[in-house]
Formats: structure tokens, sequence, C-alpha cells
């Protein structure tokens, strides 16, 4: 009996620790590869989302707009940007009226309403206003305007400062009728024909009798003779620093455009006039009245389309070109600093901007308003498909960089005064107090001796450009 209670006992026992066995807590491992990690601010494979940019409006001036019912090439390409950059809205400034651009530009300083970005007339007025953005930093890093030309570059630049930016080039120089020259049994001077076998062929030409001329005007030659035996002058005896009218190259220029006055409109008679189909110089080229005409490369369209004889471009004989610029600057009180430089880099040198002109031109069946500022082979193909495949243009954009830069009036001080409106105290005659476009403009028309004032001219020019430089402060 005793025994049986004993058993009892233990298997009472043996089951109160299994039941308190189950009842405890049981611990599972979890394996090290499926851990929860770390929470964190963003999910290591997410890409942060971009900013949106602000709204900005920019107020924008240029001559070459025409209207909103036009809705010209240029408008377009401002409207393209637009498209391309939603979050900017550009504001056209009226700048109609009869005042000088430049006048209209100094009221709306003067009321705190300078447009932000603006096409420029004399560039050196508004640096010495201080109304431009310094935008040499921004150029700096940016890869398009290493392909601008060297000689734009260096146009746009005040002391070390990038204050403008190239907005077109014209390439100009001389054209040259190749049918009218090998009718003639003669050569037609290329891009490249020396000085002396330019002037040859020229003269060789030239039969008045027969309604044919040489050259169409005489006015240029002053321009860029003196380059051609000085290597160290540009356009019109200016050395980079200094107008060099006494030098021996420039009165050589004098003297060559009196040589060749008789081969241009300008040497003849109204009697010698009658036997020419044309009314003026503008229009012997295209008749077939003369064998070379000087001209930009605004004229390019005009020719390509009308001229009915094979054609090409000279440039300077020797082979070089003048070059015509327009320049936009960014002002100083710019809404947005960076989205206006955006903007007018669009609108001038960036090869984006220029491809989408070219589409927007030919899809009215036009070619570009503008030469490319951005120079690369693609561009300058992209160019002549257009016009043809012109071996002298070709050579001419392949060979920019020691251009004369045609446009000082744009961008040197005290040029305007040097070549055209001071007065150097001379009398002519009854002509008193004549300015200095009288003294280069009948040079050769037997009024006076060029170089009896070759050195006065110089003197009073160059105090003129040093007065005017000076009173600059980048």
């Amino acid at each position: 009996m005793e025994a049986r209670k004993i058993l009892y006992f233990v298997m009472i026992v043996a089951m109160l620790i299994g039941v308190l066995a189950g009842c405890g807590p049981t611990s599972t491992p979890v394996p090290a590869a499926t851990a929860k990690p770390a929470a964190t601010a963003v999910p290591p494979t997410a890409v942060p989302p971009t900013p949106v940019p602000e709204p900005v409006t920019l107020r924008y001036a240029n001559w070459n707009l025409g209207t909103e019912e036009e809705n010209n090439v240029q408008r377009q390409l401002a409207n393209k940007y637009v498209e391309l950059n939603p979050h900017v809205t550009i504001e056209f400034v009226d700048m109609s009226g009869e005042e000088s651009w430049d006048d209209k530009l100094t009221a709306l300083a003067a009321k705190g309403e300078l447009p932000d970005v603006f096409m420029a007339d004399k560039t050196p007025l508004y640096v010495k206003n201080g109304w431009l953005a310094d935008l040499t930093a921004m150029v700096g890093s940016d890869a398009d305007w290493q392909q601008v030309p060297e000689v734009l570059r260096d146009a746009v630049t005040y002391s070390g400062k990038v204050l403008a930016l190239p907005a077109a080039q014209f390439i100009m120089g001389y054209f040259v009728n190749l049918d009218l020259f090998e009718a003639s049994n003669l050569d037609a001077p290329t891009y490249g024909t020396s000085v002396e076998d330019f002037t040859d062929a020229a003269m060789s030409l030239t039969d008045v009798q027969k309604g044919r001329l040489g050259l169409d005007e005489m006015e240029f030659i002053l321009g860029w003779y003196p380059s051609t035996q000085d290597a160290n002058l540009k356009w019109f005896g200016f050395d980079g620093e200094h107008m060099n009218y006494n030098s021996d190259a420039f009165k050589a220029g004098v003297a060559e455009a009196g040589e060749l006055k008789a081969h241009t409109w300008q040497g003849l008679t109204d009697e010698q006039k009658a036997n020419f189909k044309s009314q003026g110089p503008w229009e012997l080229f295209l008749n077939q009245e003369c064998g070379v005409r000087w001209d930009g490369g605004w004229a390019v369209t005009g020719i390509a389309t009308q001229a009915t004889f094979e054609w090409d471009f000279l440039g300077i004989p020797g082979g070089n070109q003048a070059l015509v610029g327009d320049f936009i600057v960014v002002s100083k009180t710019a809404v947005d600093l960076e989205e206006a430089f955006k903007f007018a880099k669009w609108m001038t040198f960036s090869r984006e901007g220029y491809l989408a002109e070219a589409e927007i031109a030919r899809a009215v069946d036009q070619v570009p308003t503008r030469m490319p500022v951005y120079v690369d082979a693609d561009t300058i193909d992209l160019y002549l498909s257009f016009v043809g495949d012109k071996p002298g243009l070709r050579q001419a954009f392949e060979n920019l960089d020691g251009s004369l830069l045609e446009s000082l009036a744009k961008i040197v001080p005290g040029y305007v005064a040097a070549r055209w409106e001071g007065k150097p105290g001379i009398d002519i005659g009854e002509d008193k107090d004549v300015n200095m476009w009288y003294m280069f403009n009948f040079a050769n028309d037997g009024k006076y001796k060029y170089e009896d004032y070759a050195a006065q001219l110089e003197e009073f020019a160059n105090r003129l450009i040093d007065e005017a430089r000076a009173e600059l402060n980048p």
C-alpha cells in the first residue's frame, strides 16, 4: 500500500514540472540575413527629387525682333527657349520711338527699368555707366565659350573682365562673280589671292564703255588695305590701342584707294554712268556690272537666291576677312543673374541655340539670319547647307581668329569721334572746322593732300581714344 502512494506522488510531481516548463518563454534565433536594417531618412537606392526652379521673368530688348505679328526667326528663337525652360518668361521691352537706342536705354536706366538682357550699340558707354554684369566666371566654366573665335572673345573683354557676349558675326569682304572674269578670259581672284594679283584682276576687268567695273566702291579700301602692309594693324589702321593714320601702311592705303578709284562707281562721271543699267553701286554686282562687291554676311541670302551666275567669297586679298559683330549684354541689376546669363547665351554663342535657330529658319525656307558664333566643323557645314558649299566661305570660317573686327564703334572707347565725329581744327578751303569723316572721305578728291595732315589726324584721334579709355571703370 505504501509503495503505491509513493509511486502516485512521483507521477504528480513529474506532471507539474512538465506543465511549468511548457509555460516558460521560448527564444528562437533570427538569422542575420533577415535582420531588419536601421531606419534611414532616404533609402539607399532612392534619388532625391529634382528641385523645381523658381519662376522668373526676364526683360529683353533687341532691335532684331520685329513685331509680334511678324513672329520672325529671332522672336521664335526666344520663344523656343521658354518652351525648353517653362519656368522662364521672356518679356519683350518696347523700344519704339524716335530716340536713339542708347538714349532709350539711358532713360530706362534712370527709372531703374534697365532690361535684364539687351543688345549693345556702344558697349563702352555701358561700361562707363556701370550698367553691366561681369560674366567672366560664367563663361570661364562654359565649354561652348571656347568655340567662339578669339577675335570676338577679345572684343568683349575689358581689363580682363568679360562684359558682353558676341550675339552674331557677319563675315565681311569681297564677293566675286566668277563667270564675269571667265567671260573676260581672266583668272578670277579667290580667297588667298595676293593684293597685287587682286588689284591687277580688278583693273583688267574694267571696261567703262561696256558697262563693266572691277570693283563696286572705293570706300572700304582704307579699312582693309593697311593690314595687308603691316601685320600689326587691324581695321582702319587700329592696332588694338591706337589709330595709325600717319603710318606708311595707312598712307599707302590712301594712295591705293586713289589708284583704284577709276575702277569703281565713285570714279565714274555722270556721262559714263549712262553706260550702266545700275542706278548706284549697290546694284552693280547682281546686274553683273562689276567683278567684285564689298559686303557682309547679311548679303549672302540675297546673293544666294538672286544671283544668276557662279559666285564665291574672296574676303580681303591675302587670305583674311573683316568681321562685323553684334553684342548682347546682361544688366548688373538683372532680376536673376544666372537665369539671365543662360538666356543670353542661348541667344548668342550657344551651340544648341544655333541648331534651334537653323531648324526654325529651315522650317520657313530661309537662310539663318546669323552666321554661327559657336564655330566648329558641324556648324560650318550646317550654315553652308543653306547657301551651297562655297570654298571661299568655308576657308573664311576656318580662319576666323585672325579676322579684322570692323565693329570698333561698338567696343572701342572714343573710336566714333576718332573715326567720324571729332573735329581736329582743320579748314579745307571754304569748308571750315571739318570732321574726321570729311578728311577720309575726300582724301582722294583733290581738295587737299592727305600727307600734309596725317600726323595731326593721328595725334588728335589717339588723344580722344586715350581720354575715353581713361573714363572707363570696368
